[in-house]
């Protein structure tokens, strides 16, 4: 077991009709702040005036910014620095899913910044004094409502960059799954993909006797795979939606990989799909993860038998362990496909003439590698792209 120091101090608060609680929360922390958030569809759901509300009950005024899309953007991010340094603005707010939680992350960082916001992605500089951000959740997938990091991409190039911070973890969030009962069948299994995506590249691992956290971990997804198709069945079932949400934020609070070294190559690999594509995030990672688990598995077959036997189910081969894992594999491919997520690039409409592109631009970081469970070098890339297509 590896050492590690696990800190997460964002407050959670859950359960039914606690956004209308937004209001003090907020206030707490400031009476002047940023609303951001993505589409009207907050308002024809209701919650764009049930956050007003209870801002205005707690005396807190605000200046909105919505817009944010799926893979946000950093031109959105630039314009949000600039409203709030010239109106005082101390706090954001982010209503939405992980694109709008990523791009109020990236806010706050810049606004006391006096460089450009793209410095920090490309390692350029750090940020210092951050900006606290709370959360309504309304997409459970990315869990960057408790998670210390983000994602932004360049208009410029459809550049995908991350970086994170200690202080960048949301103060805190507000978990109301009733929020998710009006996603698409389509957004909940993206999201679903991403919660499982999180945990898996904290379970691939080379790091040894850590068995309470592989526990954490399969726990984590037999709830999503046990929930997610009751939630595509019946998408107002609170129970499951309930499991989904709270999955989706251990997944990536960091506890699940606490003593371990995690992976996070199909991490690496799927920003440069969607950076260059523009598909949701989710929808690359269920093209990604089964590729490289058939590429991969070799490299520890025991990490996947043991995948297949505790999380799939699979009868433990123990003449022919390697069938085992195979047959995990192929079982987690079916769980995507039931979700109606396509596992090809083909099946997204990507053909095969910038995979050789995408590979270079994945290990363009001085050591040319991604990962840590399996090193995975430009032509693994390229041939892991091979087996997706």
């Amino acid at each position: 077991m590896e050492n590690f120091t696990f800190r997460c101090a964002t407050k959670t608060i859950f359960g039914r009709e606690t956004e209308k609680q937004v209001g003090q929360e907020v206030k707490h922390f400031s009476s002047k702040i940023l609303l951001h958030y993505g589409s009207e569809h907050i308002k024809r759901t209701g919650l764009y005036q049930t956050v007003v509300d209870s801002l205005n009950e707690a005396g807190v005024s605000f200046i909105e910014l919505s817009g944010v899309v799926p893979n946000p953007r950093v031109s959105l991010v630039r314009k949000g620095i600039e409203l709030c340094r010239k109106n005082g603005i101390d706090f954001i707010l982010a209503v939405g899913g992980g694109s709008v939680i990523d791009s109020s992350k990236s806010i706050s960082a810049g606004v006391p910044y006096d460089g450009d916001v793209w410095d920090f992605y490309i390692g350029k500089a750090k940020p210092q004094n951050l900006l606290p951000v709370g959360v309504v959740l309304t997409i459970p997938a990315s869990g960057s409502e408790q998670s210390d990091s983000n994602v932004i991409t360049n208009d410029d190039g459809q550049i995908k960059g991350a970086f994170g911070h200690p202080d960048m973890r949301p103060v805190f969030c507000i978990l109301n799954p009733e929020l998710t009962f009006t996603l698409p069948s389509f957004q909940t299994a993206c999201g679903c993909m991403d919660i499982m995506a999180h945990t898996m590249e904290r379970y691939f691992t080379n790091s040894k006797d850590n068995s309470f956290t592989d526990r954490l971990c399969e726990a984590t997804l037999k709830t999503i795979i046990y929930n997610l198709p009751i939630a595509l069945a019946e998408p107002e079932n609170y129970d499951a939606r309930s499991q989904i949400m709270w999955a989706g934020t251990i997944a990536h609070n960091d506890l699940v990989g606490t003593g371990r070294i995690g992976d996070w190559a199909n991490h690496i690999i799927e920003h440069e799909i969607s950076g260059l594509y523009d598909i949701a995030h989710g929808s690359g990672l269920a093209i990604t993860f089964p590729a490289w688990m058939k590429y991969i598995y070799k490299h520890d077959l025991s990490r996947f038998t043991q995948f297949a036997v505790r999380v799939l189910e699979v009868e433990m081969n123990f003449e022919n362990p390697e069938r085992t894992a195979l047959e995990g594999i192929r079982r987690f491919e079916a769980i995507l496909h039931e979700a109606s997520l396509k596992t090809t690039l083909s099946g997204v409409g990507i053909v095969d003439d910038r995979f050789e592109e995408m590979a270079s631009r994945c290990t363009e970081n001085g050591s040319n590698t991604v990962g840590q469970f399996v090193k995975l070098t430009k032509q693994d890339i390229i041939n892991i792209f091979n087996i997706a297509r």
